[in-house]
């Protein structure tokens, strides 16, 4: 991708909207723990450490009106409720797969305190594929 005198670049639409919308803060995060199993909120809540309960809300609404991840309400005493990724959510599988081999590759892993992860809480595996787990 060369650049050429007095050629500026177009940036699409699309991938700037897609950029954004995965981009944003947690949910990254929200996808490659859904791209393991389908979760609880709690669930989700325990394995992204720092997320606040009004921002794992927000971004899943945000998630499912764009039609990556679904909702489902099971009727049982309580009711409870599971997330898990849509097909167009699943398609993120490779993309997600890049952003983590790259991350391996380029960034330093932060020293972990007790403060940055919950206790009874996973470290994050370094070598496995999302969705092979």
């Amino acid at each position: 991708m060369g650049e050429s005198a007095g050629h500026v670049p177009e940036l699409c639409s699309r991938f700037h909207r897609a950029s954004e919308l995965i981009g944003r803060r947690w949910s990254g995060a929200i996808i490659f723990v859904l791209l393991e199993s389908r979760c609880r909120f709690a669930t989700l809540r325990e394995a992204i450490p720092d997320i606040t309960d009004r921002m794992l809300a927000e971004r899943l609404r945000e998630l499912e009106q764009e039609g990556i991840v679904s909702r489902t309400v099971i009727p049982e005493t309580p009711v409870r409720v599971e997330y898990d990724l849509t097909r167009k959510g699943r398609a993120l599988a490779d993309a997600v797969q890049a952003i983590a081999d790259w991350a391996h590759k380029w960034i330093e892993a932060p020293e972990t305190t007790s403060r940055s992860r919950p206790p009874g809480t996973r470290p994050a595996r370094s070598s496995s594929h999302p969705r092979s787990r």
